[in-house]
């Protein structure tokens, strides 16, 4: 009798030792080449067979293998990191994996190398146990997705071959308030803008400001003209297209409840916008399309007073069905020109795409969703979409296929701050998930047949 696959602890931990010991970064080039690179080894050592595609910045790295079924799950990750920031706000270095009591410590152990390294340790249990999997899988590993995955939907129309599947898997999204990851059947699309402005060729006395216009005051006259106190966007039509949850998503939201007091300790937080709570809070970050500043900077910076020679403004907003990201930035134009600062460039950044959404009871995502009693006592919840964007829509609009997710980081994982952690169990439970996945996405296939 063949032995069930069970993920090795150990071998687990030597591939995330690996992973977070190479730092890589959005702009740090070569690193991420480095780290494409590891990630190709891993795979074929694995039994699959690789690709590294270059793009005009990170490689993206593909590999793939066939099964006793021809259905084919493709596994959708990520190997680029935040900078860790300022190394004293760490308790260790953080490309050196730590691990105290059953929790591991590292850049990326949470959140992109962590999750890879458990699907691809999932794929080698099931081929140890079986010298086979029970189905095929395409496992794809991008360094460009914290700044809009600038290379992926054309590297897809190239390649189609290349990516080909039924069905595709990604790996994030929040936990309940129990601690049971949820299931997404789709993600936020996203989409990235500067404003610019220039009001001189050089810095000026601060004197002048009777006289002078400061591009920093109006700018920010700008943003106050964007989004209100009440978090209402104000750009015209911004809000339109957007379709109401179903009946079913309306039913199932009621009954959500997020790991609040998990967030307020580990985020050190009091409350949450507008006094959100239970389900309500819930409901707004699956609902709510996002608009977020996440960058003011002037030039020249000085510590003396004086009017800046010019500012810029990053704004990111993700995306519910039915938004487009250029219409969301020609929606932004106009809405600037229509309050007279037709003066500030608004310009797109590279990257972006639009939502995934596929139906939440959506057979794929319902399986997802029922082998979780194996893995985690009971289904996962699912719902439509979370607080996060994820480049999926080039998967289901290529190949018509539809999407999941599931939830690994925590709380208090700190993905983009010092000390990113998580439980070696969540780690390992979240490979045994996929294994599971793969023998019932077999065991569908042949019962159709």
């Amino acid at each position: 009798m063949t032995e069930p696959a069970v993920i090795s602890t150990d071998q687990l931990i030597s591939d995330l030792d690996q992973l977070i010991s190479l730092a890589g970064s959005p702009g740090q080039a070569d690193d991420l080449r480095i780290v494409a690179t590891r990630i190709a080894t891993m795979m074929r050592r694995r039994g699959l067979t690789v690709e590294v595609r270059p793009t005009s910045g990170a490689p993206i790295v593909v590999g793939w293998r066939g099964g006793r079924q021809p259905y084919t799950v493709l596994l959708y990750h990520h190997y680029d990191t935040p900078s860790p920031g300022p190394w004293r706000a760490w308790r260790h270095d953080p490309f050196q994996l730590a691990e105290r009591d059953g929790i591991v410590y590292g850049r990326g152990v949470a959140d992109g190398k962590g999750p890879l390294a458990a699907h691809l340790n999932a794929i080698a249990a099931l081929i140890e146990s079986e010298g086979e999997l029970p189905c095929g899988v395409v496992v794809v590993a991008e360094g460009d997705s914290l700044i809009g995955s600038p290379s992926l939907g054309s590297l897809i129309a190239d390649r189609r071959a290349l990516f080909k599947a039924d069905a595709c898997l990604a790996s994030g999204g929040d936990r309940d308030a129990s601690g049971q990851p949820f299931c997404y059947s789709g993600a936020k699309g996203l989409v990235q803008v500067t404003l610019r402005l220039q009001q001189s060729q050089e810095a000026l006395p601060a004197g002048m400001a009777a006289s002078v216009p400061n591009p920093l005051w109006r700018m920010i006259w700008a943003l106050n003209q964007i989004k209100t106190d009440q978090e209402e966007v104000l750009i015209g039509g911004f809000y339109d297209a957007i379709d109401g949850p179903t009946t079913t998503e309306n039913r199932i939201l009621r009954t959500v409840f997020a790991d609040e007091a998990e967030r307020r300790s580990a985020w050190n937080i009091d409350q949450f916008l507008l006094g959100l709570t239970g389900a309500p809070l819930v409901r707004s970050e699956v609902t709510l399309p996002t608009c977020n500043i996440n960058l003011l900077q002037i030039e020249p910076v000085s510590d003396l007073p004086t009017i800046p020679r010019s500012v810029v403004a990053r704004l990111d907003f993700q995306l519910v069905p039915r938004q487009r990201p250029q219409m969301v930035v020609e929606a932004l134009q106009a809405h600037l020109a229509s309050k007279g600062l037709t003066d500030i460039l608004v310009e797109r950044l590279p990257g972006g795409y639009p939502p995934a959404q596929s139906p939440i009871d959506d057979p794929f995502v319902r399986l997802v969703s029922d082998v979780g009693r194996y893995i985690h006592g009971a289904p996962l919840t699912v719902l439509p979409r979370g607080p996060f964007s994820m480049p999926l829509f080039y998967f289901s609009e290529a190949f018509g296929i539809p999407v999941a997710s599931i939830g690994v980081a925590r709380p208090s994982s700190a993905i983009f701050g010092a000390n990113e952690c998580i439980p070696l169990p969540d780690l390992v439970r979240h490979g045994q998930h996929l294994i599971e996945i793969l023998y019932a996405c077999a065991s569908a296939n042949a019962s159709a047949q």
